[in-house]
């Protein structure tokens, strides 16, 4: 039987900084995941080229926004996709409009991996409706999807779903990442038979996070949210062998998300 696959997700809030941080020493080369989704690259492709970045083993896929030094999102993956797909539309198909670059979809053997960066509601949440309309449509997508194959999604969903997934939930409520709304976005993904793999393996285990503010010691502190997650089409519940949160990788305010999925 062939291993199970390393599947990772990590919000590196900028590939360069990431990369002067250590990404490539300190986490490719060590973790060596299979499948590795990244959210808010911050860089062009232009800027990606000068820049000369080598990831030696690995199938490279980005997709940048249009708005340089913002979101953006990418692939590494050993094993050569049978097909991608930029925004919602499916792997092979015509590019979906996704100016941010927040969703970019791989078409495995096996599965669809779909990486994703949700937007941020914001402080004052002028961007919740935006976020609600983002949420309506990656389900639409992620369903649709799940007509062919499983799927397998993962990211930085901007959304702690219940309160043990934030150190502080009382002092949250309403805030960006932490409204009504937006958890019950969250519950409409499990009533759509995703499953949450981190709450499938370790349950109602407490204090584990995948964010941190750059404030206060918020990390020192483990004053933290989990927002980056991955969730799986419920017929690979039994798939997933091992989920986990490396919360003493550093290089960015979040750290990488993985799950261990034989298939």
């Amino acid at each position: 039987m062939a291993k199970p696959l390393k599947l990772f997700s990590w919000n590196v809030n900028g590939i360069r900084a990431a990369v002067k941080s250590g990404f490539f020493e300190e986490f490719l080369a060590e973790v060596q995941p299979d499948v590795l989704g990244l959210q808010e690259i911050k860089i062009s492709n232009s800027a990606r080229e000068k820049a000369e970045f080598d990831f030696k083993i690995y199938n490279e896929y980005w997709h940048p926004a249009q708005k340089p030094g913002y979101a953006g999102t990418a692939v590494f993956a050993k094993v050569e996709p049978l097909a991608i797909g930029k925004g919602f539309v499916a792997p092979g198909k015509t590019n979906g409009n996704d100016e941010e670059g927040r969703v970019l979809t791989l078409e495995f053997e096996k599965f669809f991996f779909v990486n994703t960066y949700f937007p941020n509601a914001r402080h004052d949440l002028s961007r919740l409706t935006l976020k609600e309309d983002f949420n309506d449509r990656w389900l639409q997508h992620v369903k649709q999807l799940e007509k062919i194959k499983p799927v397998v999604t993962c990211g930085d969903f901007n959304v702690a779903h219940r309160e043990i997934d934030l150190a502080r939930p009382k002092d949250n409520v309403g805030n960006p990442g932490f409204t009504n709304e937006e958890r019950r976005w969250a519950d409409r993904f499990a009533v759509a038979e995703l499953v949450d793999t981190f709450r499938l393996v370790h349950g109602d285990q407490e204090n584990i996070y995948s964010w941190w503010s750059y404030k206060f010691q918020a990390r020192a502190r483990n004053i933290g949210w989990r927002i980056d997650y991955f969730w799986v089409s419920q017929s690979l519940r039994k798939n997933v062998k091992d989920a986990f949160i490396l919360d003493t990788q550093l290089g960015s305010d979040h750290c990488p998300v993985g799950i261990s999925l034989e298939i």
